[in-house]
């Protein structure tokens, strides 16, 4: 397939530097976007494997909290339990910063004004430990989720980012450089056709002196 050149450039020594420079420098930018590309990607599925490692952990902390909580409503009944939880403290308000990877900008959780490990204000004599293990458990999970927040967030903004890359190589290696490359053949085709045509009409030019040269030495 013929590739398009750019149009309006003249067929002149100094768009060829020109065009020449430009095809330079995209192919340098297709070769960074290529390896930023590939390091995305690497990146992308380290952090879908440590997202699905968290998930994993999640689960089974839930699980083992929510037998917990169930032996626990056993033991004291599930009024008495919700009396208990009613008593533990906030754990403080959720905000969202920005985290850079890679130059992409990946969302963020303040844990600063965090408090993970809520006090309970409930009598330990009116509860029991496996109420307490629920608790411990709970408090993990949360912390646990914090960080599947934080890496689920960062896989979804390094998939919009190697999406975008992807399209800028795609375009640099099926548009732009190709037809600079074919701008830069045509233009050295059509100068060397010049060149040519100037070499051919010297040429003659120095024959028809010649021939006028001797036909006066031989009148």
């Amino acid at each position: 397939m013929k590739s398009e050149i750019i149009e309006g450039v003249k067929p002149t020594r100094m768009e060829l530097l020109r065009i020449r420079k430009r095809l330079e420098l995209a192919e340098k930018g297709h070769k960074l976007l290529e390896d930023k590309r590939d390091a995305l990607i690497e990146r992308f599925f380290k952090s879908i494997k440590r997202r699905d490692e968290i998930k994993r952990e999640v689960e089974d902390i839930l699980k083992k909290a929510m037998q917990a909580l169930i032996d626990a409503e056993m033991i004291m009944g599930i009024d008495q339990v919700m009396i208990s939880a009613k008593m533990v403290g906030k754990i403080g308000e959720i905000r969202f910063l920005k985290d850079n990877i890679m130059g992409v900008k990946v969302p963020k959780i303040d844990r600063e004004n965090l408090d993970l490990r809520a006090e309970g204000f409930y009598s330990f004599t009116s509860t029991c430990i496996r109420l307490d293990e629920a608790k411990r458990l709970f408090e993990e999970a949360l912390r646990k989720l914090i960080d599947l927040a934080e890496i689920d967030g960062a896989v979804k903004a390094l998939a919009l980012e190697i999406e975008k890359t992807k399209r800028r190589v795609n375009v640099l290696e099926n548009v732009l450089i190709p037809k600079l490359q074919a701008t830069r053949k045509r233009i050295e085709m059509l100068l060397e056709e010049r060149e040519r045509e100037d070499f051919f009409r010297r040429k003659r030019i120095k024959a028809i002196m010649e021939r006028r040269s001797i036909v006066e030495r031989s009148t």
